[in-house]
């Protein structure tokens, strides 16, 4: 059995929910922020036999798509000589950074 962790941006959550639930996969949805823009993200937790971890691999891939966007000027919080962007930055966001890990039980309470 594999554990899925999957951070997706929160504009591609609900379809993914959707398409996983179609498909009878089961999810836990959990709140997260990235690290670099400070935005929110959703991490779903998906648990699944091994044979299915491609089949869910590919329904993430056709559900989350990368798009650019501005990111907003960062403010300098460290000493000085300290890099600093002054100026908006256009960056690639979204699709999805996913995690399979092997699981040695899974019992449902």
């Amino acid at each position: 059995m594999k554990l899925i962790f999957a951070v997706v941006q929160d504009k591609d959550a609900g379809r993914l929910i959707d398409q996983l639930v179609q498909r009878n996969y089961s999810a836990t949805k959990l709140a997260s922020t990235g690290g670099f823009l400070r935005e929110g993200n959703t991490t779903l937790l998906i648990g699944v036999e091994d044979e299915d971890v491609e089949e869910v691999l590919n329904i993430i891939r056709d559900t989350c798509h990368s798009r650019k966007q501005v990111a907003p000027p960062v403010s300098p919080v460290s000493g000085p000589g300290d890099a600093y962007v002054s100026y908006p930055l256009e960056v690639v966001v979204g699709g999805a950074t996913v995690f399979v890990l092997t699981v040695e039980g899974y019992i449902k309470i």
